[in-house]
């Protein structure tokens, strides 16, 4: 049997190849960025004051690479990120929700952190102007490489005809 490029069956084989379009690449790269963000913030040295690392809360003053504000949950999300970013870098549909989706999640924290962050009694997260900022970059970034790098009308997104 010939296979035509132009078959729409067959064209979108290769938006299911692990990392196989820019999206699912970046999708991929997030998720060890956040995977390895998420260890570093277990590894005394890493993260300064490790001895006042807590589970929750702005009472948490460990501080990764001495700069943002971390906790063991805080931790845990970035873990968890991390795996959801390898996880949907399988498929081009996958990546895009990941990286929007992700962007708006960090958008809400970031303005969470501009309200409720440092001594506030609501600061289940400890955030401070550091993480804020960082939380704003990666909202723009996420939302954009989502949008940018695989526009809704593209590939898989597209229903068969």
């Amino acid at each position: 049997m010939t296979v035509n490029p132009s078959d729409r069956r067959f064209a979108d084989r290769d938006d299911h190849r692990y990392g196989a379009t820019a999206s699912q690449k970046a999708s991929l790269v997030a998720g060890i960025v956040f995977l390895v963000v998420g260890i570093a913030g277990f590894i005394p040295g890493l993260t300064t004051d490790y001895g006042d690392l807590r589970f929750a809360g702005n009472g948490s003053m460990a501080m990764l690479l001495g700069i943002f504000q971390v906790s063991v949950l805080h931790n845990i999300v970035h873990l968890l990120y991390g795996v959801a970013g390898l996880a949907f870098a399988a498929s081009r549909l996958g990546s895009r929700n990941y990286l929007v989706v992700g962007g708006i999640v960090y958008a809400v924290i970031w303005v969470y952190g501009l309200f409720f962050g440092g001594d506030h009694p609501a600061d289940f997260v400890p955030l401070n102007s550091a993480d804020n900022w960082l939380h704003l970059i990666l909202a723009v970034v996420m939302i954009g490489l989502g949008i940018f790098l695989s526009p809704r009308g593209a590939g898989v997104d597209r229903p068969a005809r």
